[in-house]
């Protein structure tokens, strides 16, 4: 009976993760993000690349790179390297975001995630496109989904108190008053949109750890409005929550 039980609380551990990323950004910002989830993917894909079996790979992806073919490291560092290649995403999606504002901000966000999964879902030699992605080492367990959970819960709050994190609130509160006061806003959201990124991929590569399958589908509409779901009813503007 422990089992499922077990199951659950990981899953809620992950949902955890991956709703405090994605608070780092929407909370301190104002602004609502659909696009997160991309990270999310783009994390566990990552992630899969680099812990999966060569031999798994030689199977399941026949095209990788000969440098990810050949690779295999432990889960945490490839969650993390999963992190990063999603930070990487974010920084370059950034630029042309972060200078719109309000509900055309968020349909920008949406539209990230359709290309992440579009490109995901139809790039067969890298991701096995439509089709399932399995034999990824199932490694996400109670003590390493708690552990990233109470990671991102501190950073998100240690980032709340930092002079950017202030900054990127007082143009939520007030654009206009932010902007005649100095604040630089798509430099303020981009930082918080980054940090968030990994984060959420972070959740992204626990997720892939914790089911050991991956298909493109699964990252869509249904875990963004649970997540977003999961973000307004906590709170928006509160960690606690």
């Amino acid at each position: 009976s422990s089992q499922p039980i077990q199951r659950v609380v990981i899953d809620g551990l992950i949902k955890v993760v991956v709703v405090v990323g994605i608070y780092i950004f929407v909370g301190n910002s104002g602004v609502l993000s659909f696009g997160h989830i991309g990270f999310m993917a783009i994390g566990a894909y990552v992630s899969a690349w680099m812990t999966m079996a060569p031999s798994t790979k030689q199977i399941m992806l026949s095209e990788l790179p000969t440098f990810l073919s050949q690779i295999q490291i432990p889960t945490i560092p490839g969650a993390i390297v999963g992190g990063l290649a999603a930070s990487s995403v974010a920084l370059i999606v950034c630029f042309p975001l972060m200078r719109l504002s309000g509900i055309s901000a968020s349909i920008g966000t949406f539209a990230v995630l359709a290309t992440i999964i579009g490109v995901i879902g139809n790039w067969d030699a890298m991701t096995g496109g439509k089709s399932s992605l399995i034999g990824i080492p199932i490694d996400t367990d109670i003590t390493m989904a708690l552990g990233w959970a109470l990671v991102t819960i501190a950073v998100a709050a240690i980032y709340q108190h930092t002079r950017f994190g202030m900054l990127l609130r007082g143009t939520r509160e007030d654009q206009v008053a932010a902007r005649a006061s100095g604040i630089n806003v798509p430099f303020q959201r981009l930082i918080a949109f980054v940090i968030s990124a990994f984060f959420v991929a972070i959740g992204g590569a626990l997720f892939g750890h914790f089911l050991g399958i991956l298909t493109a589908d699964s990252f869509f509409l249904g875990l963004t409005f649970i997540t977003l779901a999961m973000l307004v009813i906590g709170g928006m503007q509160s960690l606690t929550g």
